[in-house]
């Protein structure tokens, strides 16, 4: 299990899938929150995208220069998901299951957790309830979060 004994989130963000497909549909309720709270933090520090996300961001149907051009006007890095990352996704999810979790819950989760701790990320998320739940020394922005 990787060190997060200095784990502050002040690395960057990692931007979870519902901030950037609130970003991408003007009708969303969360539409100007997501935005503005996207500017503030690429105001802070790095934002950032691992293959999980960019993949669920594929999903809603943008085609790849689009999310492209989309990312590159914050400056959003594309980070790869760290080896390390693994094995504490495999223990959140354990911990999840003995605590009655259903088999449908995302795994991706998990691994945006786990990378956001391995990589010393805050995590930027509408719904930052699960990260907290299974990750609970995460820096969390969100709506309801404490940060």
């Amino acid at each position: 299990m990787p060190d997060l004994s200095t784990y502050d989130g002040s690395a960057g963000f990692l931007v979870d899938t519902n901030i950037w497909i609130d970003c991408m549909d003007p009708d969303s309720r969360w539409h100007e929150w997501s935005v503005d709270r996207l500017q503030s933090c690429s105001e802070q520090a790095p934002l950032h995208v691992n293959l999980v996300i960019y993949t669920e961001l594929l999903i809603p149907g943008p085609d790849v220069e689009m999310l492209d051009a989309m990312l590159d006007v914050y400056d959003t890095l594309r980070s790869p998901l760290p080896w390390a990352c693994a094995g504490l996704a495999a223990q959140a999810w354990r911990g999840y299951r003995r605590d009655g979790g259903e088999r449908l819950a995302p795994l991706p989760d998990f691994y945006i957790g786990a990378h956001a701790a391995v990589a010393n990320l805050s995590v930027l998320s509408r719904d930052v309830k699960p990260y907290r739940r299974h990750f609970p020394r995460l820096r969390c922005i969100g709506p309801d979060a404490r940060t």
